[in-house]
């Protein structure tokens, strides 16, 4: 390790990682090295001949993907197949007798996951091959009906399959090696039904592996250039630092490449959304993806249709990228307003409010696509697993579960799965429907069976929810330099699972406090503070959505206080300035 500087060495250690050579693994990516054969998922043989045989047979095939930020991308990145291998690619139902239609389930209206009256309607139109993408690993009766409709389907996702007790197995369905049934489709790519060393591939993940498999066993059949796939990264790049994933092992190796490829894509729709935002595509960064990109790609099925965010993504066309990035832009604000505002009525709520191990709060007139964010809002405020409902516009009670860490989400619901209609999703996120009779008493089953549940997110350290704590190492401010922060930088990208690294600054001066914002709002701090050693060593540091009573203390000038905080290389207005983004102020 003595090759690297000594924060270097102190961060990696930070990480578990103590030899030179785990250093230069995790450092230095390598396409070949990290990526894993895609063949060692168990169906990938499989699928890779019924999709040749599809297309040779010219064949009406679905894309049926998730209407979020991984599903979307994961669509992009099977539609870019297609187009490599000449097929046309449609948004269904305007698919040609050969071709691909793509097919995104509306979030309010039809919800999450495979629904009947879409399947009815493909089997009518001729579809004999349907590619789920993000979804379909719970989707046992759906997928029973496509067999009997005569329809092979392949699943791609990355969920956790329906858990089950050994009596409620029957025959309709294949049992998995554990405690969980999976559907009879024609195939399975899901890292946690196999032996696949990566468990925790996002969705868009599994897609790539799909194509990259594809490739690598008929890429030359039909004259595809070695390495095609490579400029698909940037989907699956975008889908796993979007869907809160940890950036370990392959995730690690698919966003840091992916980060390459997303600051040279030429994808006219992305391009144009960057633009929208101020964004210099050559410094795109992890945070512009997270805090920017994803929420404007999400709003299309939040607020409107999960089609816009696909056709974005997937235009090559620079009018069309532009009409939709200032779409998305528009409906994204409107979103942000509809959250603050139910924020506003949750904290009312909170006052004379009864304390559970498990939060389940909602409105029917709460809109369902936001219900996810609101989730994730209460559960970083209040540290507990998290269950929000509204009503869709069928009348129907559902909602979105976040975990703090605490327990799986699913293993929760599976526990009280009497009190559910359907539900899905992974340890950390998920979603619900429920019986109307009895969303009123699902705070005290779900509080009940977090007793009982004794196995946390331990098993999967990874997983565990990131704390503050007392910061990775302790700084001065006269360490805030550019040599510093290119060390920093070798770490990335950040993200969940590889956290930016938080710097305790003791004993610090607060010298000045100004409020800024857009138009003049004042949302955000900007302070200024000095080394109680040395008032001259000055640092800048901001907060954003914060107030002078935002943290334990109230803030004001000439105060010594402990600063928990990363650095933030600022390009605004393609000015460099390096300054100090507060976590915590104590």
């Amino acid at each position: 390790m003595q090759k690297y500087g000594e924060l270097l060495r102190a961060l990696l250690e930070k990480r578990g990682i103590t030899t030179e050579e785990q250093a230069d693994i995790f450092l230095n990516p390598v396409y070949k090295r990290d990526l894993h054969d895609p063949f060692l998922m168990k169906d990938m043989e499989k699928v890779c001949v019924r999709l040749y045989e599809a297309v040779e047979n010219k064949e009406k095939i679905v894309i049926y993907a998730d209407y979020d930020c991984d599903g979307i991308p994961g669509a992009v990145i099977l539609s870019d197949l297609f187009k490599m291998l000449n097929m046309p690619v449609e948004v269904y139902p305007h698919t040609k007798d050969f071709g691909v239609g793509v097919y995104i389930p509306q979030r309010n209206s039809e919800g999450y996951g495979l629904n009947l009256e879409a399947i009815k309607g493909f089997a009518k139109s001729g579809v004999k091959l349907l590619i789920t993408v993000d979804l379909g690993i719970t989707a046992v009766a759906e997928v029973a009906q496509t067999e009997v409709d005569g329809i092979d389907v392949i699943i791609t996702d990355h969920h956790l399959p329906r858990l089950v007790r050994p009596a409620d197995i029957s025959d309709g369905v294949k049992a998995g090696r554990a405690s969980f049934v999976l559907p009879r489709a024609y195939a399975i790519l899901n890292p946690k039904t196999d032996d696949y060393p990566e468990k925790m591939l996002c969705g868009a993940g599994v897609a790539f592996k799909f194509v990259q498999g594809f490739l690598k066993k008929y890429g030359e059949y039909f004259k595809i250039k070695d390495g095609a796939e490579k400029w698909m990264l940037d989907m699956a790049g975008l889908a796993t630092l979007s869907d809160m994933v940890p950036l370990t092992g392959e995730n690690r190796a698919i966003a840091y490449f992916g980060m390459k490829v997303l600051k040279k894509s030429p994808r006219p729709g992305l391009q144009k959304l960057l633009a929208k935002m101020n964004i210099d595509q050559r410094y795109l960064s992890p945070d512009d993806i997270g805090f920017m990109v994803t929420p404007r790609l999400n709003a299309a099925s939040r607020m409107d249709d999960p089609m816009r965010a696909f056709e974005l993504l997937a235009t090559e066309d620079e009018t069309e990228g532009g009409v939709l990035a200032d779409h998305l832009s528009k409906i994204n604000e409107e979103r942000k307003t509809i959250v603050t505002s139910i924020m506003r009525e949750v904290n009312k709520k909170f006052e004379n409010r009864k304390n559970t191990e498990v939060i389940v709060i909602g409105n029917p007139k709460w809109r369902v696509g936001i219900l996810g964010l609101v989730a994730g809002k209460i559960c970083d405020q209040r540290k507990k697993p998290v269950f929000v409902w509204g009503k869709d516009e069928n009348d129907c009670i559902k909602g979105s579960c976040r975990s703090d860490g605490s327990v799986s989400v699913v293993e929760l619901m599976t526990a009280a799965s009497e009190s559910f209609i359907d539900f899905g999703g992974h340890e950390l996120a998920g979603g619900f429907t429920v019986h109307n009779d009895k969303i009123h008493f699902l705070e005290e089953a779900l509080s009940k069976n977090f007793k009982k549940i004794t196995t946390p997110l331990s098993g999967h350290p990874s997983l565990i929810k990131e704390g503050k704590g007392g910061g990775d190492v302790k700084l001065s401010l006269a360490e805030i330099n550019m040599k510093n922060w290119k060390e920093i930088e070798k770490l990335e990208p950040f993200g969940f699972g590889n956290p930016k690294p938080v710097f305790l600054f003791e004993n610090v001066n607060i010298d000045n406090i100004k409020k800024f914002g857009k138009n003049g709002s004042g949302e955000h701090l900007e302070i200024t503070f000095s080394d109680a050693s040395d008032r001259y060593k000055k640092a800048k540091a901001i907060s954003f959505f914060s107030g002078i009573d935002s943290f334990k203390n109230k803030l004001e000038e000439s105060l010594k206080v402990n600063l928990l905080a990363t650095f933030d290389l600022s390009r605004f207005r393609g000015r460099e300035e390096l300054r100090l983004r507060i976590e915590d102020i104590i």
